[in-house]
């Protein structure tokens, strides 16, 4: 076991090495040949403008559609039946309410489930190396807390390990204590969706759950959940919110990047064009459609590959903001890094996989298409196009030119409008959010954003350069050191052994 960890260290140093060459790389060819290149037209006699005016309006799209989405998840919510109550008690005003009402932001009534909740399966999916320490929470978590539906409910961990490990002796004591405890070691499995695969073949519930093996959903999740699928609704994803927020800086940002992503992005495209994303965890499917989606193994982003196969395939997915599980942040940047070049990469696969099938398919609308090409492509080369800003404003300063006032005016506008909707966008996070942080979460956020973006951009211009050059490494994502945990194994075994002391004392 330690010779494993020794030698997953100095891969991990030798892989960091080569991604910051890479860093260094793709942004001398992205800044320094660029300039190059823009620096050698406007010698050539070719003035910019159109091409300044290109990415300008690439950022002022971007800033329009984040104060949409923000407003959308901001005033559309749902609704409970609670105004009743407080309108007979005076306790909410009339007009006011009448007036929401008018406006259309009075909140909708939430689908009341006409039949009790079917039998239901929680897959949980593990790389038992990287996940040993933290996999019996987890367990243990959903079995004390997650509510059971009265047809029954069975945690079904499938997980992959290259060798015998001791917390296998615990999961195996656990099972024996809750027989709806399921442990399937998948042998030969490489992937997590060779993991969920495996599962699928044993699950017997109308609805099944997936999560990652640091998730803790709510104790109502599938209540919840089947609400929806009552209503005709195939996948339901729910909110996925930080649990470690207090480590660092690091995931002090993610955490509202993360209420920002769940809470807003998802939640108003959900509104906005009646379709979402399964997002890899907290997802719940039913059974059927699940059975005959599965999952790619060869996909970096497994989720979102099916996601998009679900949908053009004519199934529908909701998201709901009100399904919460909480996770673990990535609590370094090597961690971080890792975690957000496979999304990118992921992304952009997924996109040149799928688009031309977008706008083929007659399962999608015209809004839930522009949603889609959006979400692939516009985002996955937002990276590549806003950063040419800088070679455009660089070659300017060499050839020692100047832009027209009035496009100098636009550009400005776009600047500015971008960075607002960006503070706005944090503002209504802070509304929204599931989980009342600290004010000084938001202030630093809002402080970062721009260097947070533009790291992020850095890494997504690494993901790209991967997937061109056809590196389709998957790397796990440290779960980092965590607080201990007192397992109820633990806890069962030390009342066992004071009672067998008392026992004995007694007979003495």
């Amino acid at each position: 076991m330690r010779k494993w960890s020794a030698e997953r260290k100095r891969a991990k140093a030798r892989n960091w090495s080569i991604e910051l060459k890479k860093a260094a790389f793709t942004h001398v060819v992205l800044i320094g040949v660029s300039t190059f290149f823009f620096y050698s037209l406007r010698l050539a006699g070719w003035d910019l403008i159109d091409l300044h005016l290109a990415i300008g309006t690439v950022y002022l799209v971007g800033a329009l559609i984040l104060l949409l989405e923000s407003s959308t998840a901001m005033f559309r919510r749902f609704a409970t039946d609670a105004y009743k109550q407080q309108l007979a008690a005076g306790t909410l005003n009339p007009l006011r309410y009448s007036l929401k009402v008018a406006l259309g932001i009075a909140g909708a009534r939430l689908p009341v489930s006409k039949h009790p909740v079917p039998r239901c399966s929680l897959v949980i999916a593990a790389y038992l190396p990287n996940e040993q320490d933290i996999i019996l929470e987890t367990i243990e978590h959903i079995l004390l807390n997650v509510h059971r539906p009265q047809a029954g409910l069975e945690v079904i961990l499938s997980y992959n390990t290259p060798m015998d490990l001791p917390i296998e002796g615990n999961l195996r004591c656990l099972a024996q204590r809750y027989p709806e405890l399921q442990l399937l070691r998948v042998e030969g499995s490489c992937s997590k969706a060779e993991n969920l695969n495996a599962a699928l073949e044993i699950v017997t519930g109308e609805i099944t759950c997936i999560l990652d093996a640091d998730h803790h959903p709510a104790p109502d999740c599938f209540a919840r959940a089947w609400r929806w699928i009552e209503q005709g609704y195939d996948v339901v994803q729910g909110r996925s919110v930080i649990r470690n927020h207090g480590q660092n800086l690091l995931t002090e940002t993610i955490a509202v990047e993360f209420e920002m992503m769940y809470g807003i992005v998802h939640a108003a495209k959900s509104f906005l064009t009646d379709s979402s994303i399964f997002g890899g965890s907290n997802g719940y499917w039913r059974t059927s459609v699940l059975r005959q989606i599965r999952f790619n193994p060869v996909m970096l982003t497994e989720d979102i590959d099916a996601s998009m196969r679900t949908l053009l395939t004519g199934y529908h997915i909701l998201h709901d903001r009100s399904i919460i599980s909480t996770e673990l942040a990535p609590v370094d940047i090597q961690s971080f890094w890792f975690q957000r070049k496979r999304w990118a990469q992921g992304w952009l696969e997924v996109a040149l996989k799928y688009q031309p099938r977008i706008w083929q398919s007659h399962k999608l609308n015209l809004w839930q298409k522009i949603f889609w090409t959006y979400l692939l492509c516009y985002c996955e080369f937002y990276a590549l196009i806003a950063i040419q800003i800088i070679p455009l404003g660089l070659s300017l300063s060499l050839y020692r030119g100047t832009i027209p006032p009035a496009i100098d005016q636009y550009l400005w506008f776009s600047t500015l409008l971008t960075f607002f909707s960006g503070i706005y966008q944090t503002l209504m996070t802070a509304k929204v959010a599931s989980t009342r942080y600290p004010v000084i979460y938001y202030i630093k956020h809002m402080l970062l954003l721009v260097p947070y973006i533009s790291f992020k951009n850095v890494i997504a211009m690494v993901g790209i350069y991967d997937l061109l050059r056809g590196n389709h490494d998957w790397l796990v994502t440290p779960r980092g050191k965590q607080d201990r945990y007192s397992s109820i194994l633990q806890e069962a075994a030390i009342s066992t052994s004071d009672t067998s002391a008392i026992d004995s004392s007694d007979r003495m």
